[in-house]
């Protein structure tokens, strides 16, 4: 028999709180109890620091200049293969209950049912466009409104999804109990939290009082930031905003504090998973993460560790658990799912470039990240290889990081003739990897067609893609086609107690 599988995903995470399952300060006891039982990857990497390209390349087990979802408003093709086809072709029933962020025409990727709607728009609406470097787009791209309004309420928009998503989780679980589907299961259970604005309810915002980790980290001046730096915090209109201590710290509460809305959250979920005594490995993870004030940057879209780096917890039975230091990414996800469920990994390993963390990671090359999206000018690149980092983009010089002796990447050793064969080594390994022109005319491309595809459809009756989630409100509960006591029967669990 197949195992069920159950992936947890948290929106903007950063694995910088996880070295080794929760930090100790976070009031996290469900993830605790979680990691206590998981093999936990210290450091583990997004495909793409943003949304949609990070949960296409966790999808996909492929990195967006292959998926072609360069930014939050890419189209996923349709033809792409992600873990929900590879499963579901296998014999799985495939289940999403909240955020994924796919843009296009089709909302499903493999998944054959759908629980709730999307949080963000499934159009073309959200383009950056090259052509313009520098142009802010006002009504959709960050600012550090989110910082400044940073504060407590008890219902939000981002609340009432995550409330949606747990409650559907729940009630689709009460109902794979119930045995009337015996293929195994994958449900895919993906939250907007802890993701800015940074608001929470009294009672997580409340945990956090006097925390010694809400302090203000050490800010780096505009003019001494790297290049791509800088055009981040033009993106998020710095200018136009002055950022207190105070408003660092109630932003940092705010995060904090949801991170223990979403640990509630998940305890719901598993509890009902206990409860109508199901197995199933769980996975633990989050699309990217946030800067949170390190550096002086917020939100994501950066290779730093804050934006790049995050948490990965896999519980399994055939998988031991413990620290694993060595770096993989969520590309990995895909073939690691797909082994451990027992597929021929022959027939997967063409459309993934990731690699199965089955055995612990023990044999995971270096790992690599792509960034096209809003406050970049052309794509960037990144390589994770042991204790390095390497960086490059056209418009930008290239920086190399000793992870191990520098954790917070203040010292660029990419001039330095001490270390200028690992810089050589992994300028190589970047250049067999990646034409940077070639890139770059293909990103191009796919905001210019996209700007014109978007204004026509706006033009005249518009069609939206956003998932609307099916109810077929005759077939539940009770109604006239069913016999009242086979129901009663079928809709029990358990049974005879």
């Amino acid at each position: 028999m197949k195992p069920n599988i159950l992936i947890l995903m948290a929106d903007q995470l950063s694995g910088v709180f996880f070295p080794d399952g929760p930090a100790d300060f976070l009031h996290t006891p469900h993830l605790r109890r979680l990691a206590d039982r998981s093999t936990r990857f210290a450091n583990a990497y997004t495909g793409s620091p943003l949304c949609a390209p990070g949960r296409a390349s966790f999808m996909s087990g492929q990195l967006p200049r292959r998926t072609r979802v360069y930014d939050n408003a890419a189209e996923f093709a349709s033809d792409i293969p992600t873990y929900a086809h590879h499963l579901r072709r296998a014999g799985y029933q495939t289940c999403l209950s909240g955020k994924m962020h796919f843009v296009g025409p089709d909302q499903m990727h493999g998944f054959e049912e759908r629980l709730t709607t999307d949080i963000y728009p499934a159009d073309f609406g959200w383009t950056p466009d090259y052509r313009k470097p520098g142009e802010r787009i006002d009504w959709w791209y960050h600012n550090l409104g989110s910082v400044t309004g940073a504060g407590v309420a008890e219902i939000t928009n981002q609340y009432e999804y995550d409330d949606e998503v747990a409650y559907n989780a729940c009630r689709k679980l009460y109902d794979l109990s119930r045995g009337q589907d015996d293929r195994p299961w994958c449900l895919t259970v993906s939250f907007t939290h802890p993701h800015d604005p940074y608001v929470a309810r009294r009672k997580y915002w409340d945990l956090y009082d006097g925390a010694p980790e809400l302090a203000a980290p050490e800010a780096i001046a505009y003019q001494d930031q790297d290049a791509h730096s800088q055009r981040l915090m033009d993106a998020c209109d710095w200018r136009e905003f002055d950022i207190t201590d105070r408003d660092i710290r109630r932003a940092r509460q705010g995060y904090f504090a949801n991170i223990s809305y979403i640990d509630d959250k998940i305890g719901e979920v598993l509890d009902v998973l206990e409860r109508t005594r199901q197995e199933a490995i769980i996975l633990f993870l989050s699309d990217h993460g946030d800067m949170l004030g390190e550096r002086g940057l917020w939100f994501k879209m950066s290779f730093y560790e804050g934006s790049a780096r995050v948490p990965l917890m896999i519980a399994a039975p055939s998988m031991q658990p413990g620290r694993v230091d060595r770096p993989v990414s969520t590309i990995d996800v895909l073939p690691t799912l797909c082994d451990l469920a027992g597929l021929p990994m022959d027939e997967i390993a063409p459309w993934t470039d990731g690699e199965s963390l089955a055995d612990g990671g023990a044999s995971r090359n270096p790992v690599p990240i792509e960034y096209a999206a809003e406050g970049s000018i052309t794509p960037l690149i990144a390589i994770r290889d042991g204790g390095w980092k390497y960086t490059a983009c056209k418009a930008d010089p290239e920086q190399l990081f000793d992870l191990q002796t520098d954790p917070d990447e203040r010292v660029n050793l990419a001039g330095d003739p001490a270390h200028a064969a690992t810089f050589q080594h992994l300028r190589a390994m970047a250049r067999d990897r990646w034409d940077l022109d070639a890139y770059d005319s293909e990103v191009r491309q796919s905001q210019a067609r996209r700007w014109i595809v978007y204004e026509a459809l706006r033009n005249g009756a518009y069609y939206p893609w956003d998932y609307q989630p099916l109810m077929q409100a005759s077939e539940r509960y009770m109604r006239n086609h069913m016999d009242l006591n086979v129901l009663e029967e079928n809709k029990r669990f358990p049974r005879g107690e």
